[in-house]
């Protein structure tokens, strides 16, 4: 009888215990670049438990680019990533059914940018004619390098793209093998300070968003299999990832010891600055107050969609739907409309 009763008590405190005590999800994530400051956030859901909270088990790999992602995630070689929405829009309309599909956006300002020297000759677009920019294969802004051309009115055929290791990036630009280099505004900013650059007087940047291109950049994505088979996973996971955001937003150097927990050897303090940088430039768009972090304007978006088409002479046109998926997003009263 004591050994029916014990069984009895037992099975009573399992049946209280959270789901997530028991069964956690498997999400396989791979971020758009090296880890620094704006990737804390993905750490802090960690280190908080708010993934384990909504069950989840969420393994994080460093990417390379922010284009990367998305053939990483379409493959099945990853769940989720965090990557440029351009790059999606581009995959979606060549392979639809492949393409992941984005879920919160967090980089709602353009960050695209071309850096040169603060005494290059080069001081308009139209100048590059003739000259050689370089980037890493699966940056962003050379990506939508032809978006840029045909807004700016410059002959692309005209300028020689090459192509180098992210780390060397700042230096080569520096030493003249390269006219310019493309990038995200911060990571060429904080990446030249880590190399003993003063990038407020060696750098100047020639943005794309001066030039009319008012795109999206990077969004959470997850693959078409998840979402369709895992709805409350994905869900789950934007809350979760939404906590932490409000949280490092609140507490930077709470961010960066997750942060540094995970990469000991960065400069924490240039880290905190891209942080707090990226919050500022990349993530703060006027429409979050309306619409909240995460969110999209679908005007917005759909004329982001009809630029890639046009620039890079795609066959087909996405609709919005099919590139940003907004019904697993936390409620508006959730998610930040001030950064």
């Amino acid at each position: 009888m004591k050994f029916n009763r014990r069984i009895a008590v037992l099975s009573l405190c399992a049946a209280l215990l959270p789901a997530a005590s028991f069964a956690q999800t498997k999400i396989k994530l791979v971020l758009n670049w090296k880890y620094q400051g704006p990737q804390a956030w993905f750490f802090v859901a960690q280190d908080k438990g708010y993934f384990k909270a909504e069950g989840l088990d969420v393994e994080i790999d460093q990417g390379e680019g922010s284009s990367a992602p998305i053939a990483k995630v379409a493959s099945g070689a990853y769940d989720a990533g965090f990557g440029d929405i351009n790059a999606l829009i581009d995959f979606a309309a060549k392979r639809p059914t492949e393409a992941p599909v984005g879920v919160y956006m967090l980089y709602n300002t353009p960050p695209f940018t071309i850096a040169v020297k603060k005494d290059s000759p080069i001081r308009t677009p139209k100048d590059f004619e003739g000259k050689t920019i370089g980037g890493p294969a699966n940056d962003g802004a050379l990506k939508l390098f032809p978006a840029f051309a045909k807004a700016a009115k410059l002959d692309a055929s005209k300028i020689a793209i090459s192509n180098m290791a992210p780390n060397l990036r700042e230096q080569m630009l520096i030493r003249g093998q390269v006219d310019g280099v493309f990038g995200y505004i911060n990571t060429i900013y904080f990446s030249a300070k880590l190399v003993g650059l003063d990038p407020a007087k060696d750098l100047r940047f020639i943005n794309y968003g001066d030039f009319g291109l008012d795109l999206y950049s990077n969004t959470i994505l997850f693959s078409r299999n998840f979402v369709r088979d895992n709805p409350k996973a994905v869900q789950g996971f934007l809350k979760a990832l939404n906590r932490a955001i409000v949280d490092t937003v609140a507490t930077p150097e709470l961010a960066m010891d997750s942060l540094m927990k995970r990469e000991p050897l960065l400069k924490r303090e240039v880290e905190k600055e891209r942080l707090i940088a990226t919050l500022k430039e990349e993530m703060s768009h006027p429409e979050i107050a309306k619409i909240g972090l995460g969110d999209v304007d679908s005007v917005r978006l759909k004329r982001s969609i009809g630029v890639v088409v046009e620039a890079n002479q795609l066959a087909r046109t996405p609709l919005p739907e099919e590139v940003f998926n907004r019904s697993f997003l936390p409620a508006r009263a959730e998610r930040p409309s001030k950064l």
